[in-house]
């Protein structure tokens, strides 16, 4: 049998998220995808070996969503076939670090407004976090809330965005998508 291995890294503060209390996050993950997972808490680095390629690619992609802010009741939600996670690269849209922060601001919007509504209108999950605005959903829904994500990251007034959403999402639900 063939045995299969990424190396990742994580930020070192979310070391103690993927571990969990008691060891119990990664002892899930691992039970769930009869996959092995080595932690260097000091390094952030994150090895993982398993002898199924899919269950190791969906554990990648969970250690990427843990690292990159989700709670690890949602990063599980990727072990269902029709979730992905995708990731937006802040450093792409904000060429200084004062931009970086109001871009993080338009996408989070006041007292967590903009991105509730975002979550809401696509069936989504989005976490801000650093340099990333990473994001968790059914395939189909992803592909609307990215745009949603990128119109305000390219300066898209918020309403624009949600009526935008709206219409769409009417769209979706009368062809049986939603």
């Amino acid at each position: 049998m063939t045995e299969y291995s990424y190396e990742l890294k994580i930020p070192k503060e979310r070391v103690a998220v993927l571990i969990g209390k008691s060891g119990e996050t990664k002892k899930q993950l691992e039970t769930e995808t009869k996959t092995k997972i080595k932690v260097d808490s000091d390094e952030g680095d994150v090895f993982v070996s398993g002898e199924d390629a899919i269950s190791l690619f969906s554990v990648r992609e969970i250690i990427k969503a843990i690292g990159r802010g989700f709670n690890p009741e949602l990063a599980f939600l990727l072990l269902q076939q029709d979730y992905v996670f995708e990731v937006i690269d802040l450093r792409d849209y904000a060429p200084t670090k004062k931009h970086f922060l109001r871009l993080k601001g338009r996408v989070i919007g006041s007292e967590g407004k903009s991105r509730r509504i975002i979550e809401e209108l696509t069936e989504t999950y989005l976490s801000v976090y650093g340099k990333t605005i990473s994001l968790i959903g059914q395939a189909e829904n992803i592909g609307l809330a990215r745009k949603a994500v990128e119109g305000l990251l390219e300066g898209s007034p918020h309403s624009n965005i949600y009526k935008w959403l709206e219409g769409r999402r009417k769209e979706m639900k009368r062809s049986g998508l939603m």
